[in-house]
């Protein structure tokens, strides 16, 4: 089977050393802000492969150091300051509620370098760095409205902020310029990482009809469920294929390892600057996981023709005409969303019944 370039294989201060022990005033000390734990096979999983890949190209040239499972609000500030205290030259957070916490703390150490993720803040000394995760949902999508049979699809979303929006709206909208009988159901779980919670959704949308599960929160729980109930999922940030052999059609990959690795680079040969980079299908920073064997050939070619025309910047997700939720024109006829838009992004797409919590 035809398949896009996938990713191979892949609270208290957790600190990992990397490769051989050297002497700290020789290693660029780097640190990260992870909001789940490094084990959720998930979001985390990946930021943590990335870190991997930083001892593995810079060996004893860099040392790492992460600190996991740190809640979104005033903890995250405090942790995000101990770490710049401790003497890191660069700092990696790593989801988009840390955003108000690390400029607080990027204000106060002007000589220490910030990275944020998915964020829109920036600082002389603090730079963002998000996935058109967007790109992926749509692929995800083109496969899931063949595989229904219910034309029901469940959707587990963590929080109302724009990049879960983009989701939800890519994935529908693809799903139903395909088949235009495809209904959303949308479970709101108000955290990243909850296995219980996500299992109990994934259940519930079953209960709905629901044959096909998206979901964007951190942990497999949902596709277990999905594959003792023998329907489909797809995987969200890590391919899960091991925890839904047969349920898991394809996952939304994301691929930090590279993003790292050139940016500790630029701070080791002093060219970096506090750029904003948006990377998607095209730069590897999205990937496709293998498509399951249960998938038409055809479908399979389909779902491929469009990552590959994503990726060329022949094909956007967000292509008019769209309406809003309301009815209100959005985009008209061949126009294509501006990225300002979908950072803003606030609203369901027309044909989405579901509410956005406030």
């Amino acid at each position: 089977m035809k398949t896009l370039a996938f990713l191979a294989g892949a609270t208290a201060l957790a600190v990992a050393l990397a490769g051989p022990a050297a002497a700290q005033d020789e290693s660029l000390k780097v640190g990260f802000i992870y909001v789940g734990p490094i084990g959720d096979f998930g979001w985390t999983h990946q930021h943590d492969l990335g870190r991997l890949a930083l001892e593995e190209e810079y060996g004893d040239r860099v040392e790492t150091t992460y600190v996991e499972s740190v809640p979104e609000g005033a903890d995250a500030e405090r942790v995000i300051r101990q770490m710049a205290q401790s003497g890191h030259d660069l700092i990696f957070t790593t989801s988009f509620g840390f955003m108000n916490a690390t400029a607080n703390v990027a204000r106060q150490f002007p000589d220490v370098k910030f990275e944020h993720a998915t964020g829109y803040t920036r600082l002389d000394n603090m730079a963002t760095y998000d996935a058109r995760f967007y790109e992926g949902r749509h692929v995800a999508g083109i496969i899931a409205a063949r595989m229904t049979e219910s034309n029901i699809i469940g959707y587990i979303a963590a929080y109302p902020i724009p990049e879960v929006l983009q989701g939800i709206n890519s994935a529908f909208l693809a799903a139903r310029s395909l088949n235009p009988d495809v209904e959303f159901r949308i479970i709101w779980a108000n955290t990243w990482f909850d296995p219980a919670l996500e299992a109990d959704a994934a259940q519930t949308l079953i209960e709905q009809g629901a044959d096909v599960i998206f979901q964007h929160t951190d942990s497999t729980a949902a596709m277990a469920v999905a594959e003792e109930a023998g329907i489909y999922a797809i995987g969200q940030a890590s391919d899960m294929r091991e925890f839904g052999p047969t349920a898991q059609l394809t996952a939304i990959v994301d691929n930090w390892a590279p993003y790292y690795i050139e940016r500790v680079g630029q701070v080791m040969n002093g060219t970096w600057e506090a750029t904003e980079v948006w990377g998607g299908l095209g730069t590897g920073m999205v990937q496709m996981a293998e498509f399951n064997e249960a998938i038409p050939e055809e479908v399979a070619e389909e779902a491929m023709a469009a990552a590959e025309a994503i990726a060329a910047g022949e094909l956007h997700p967000f292509t008019g005409p769209i309406n809003r939720q309301d009815g209100s024109p959005w985009l008209a006829e061949g126009e294509t969303a501006p990225d300002d838009d979908l950072r803003g992004m606030d609203f369901f797409v027309e044909g989405i019944t579901a509410t956005i919590p406030n």
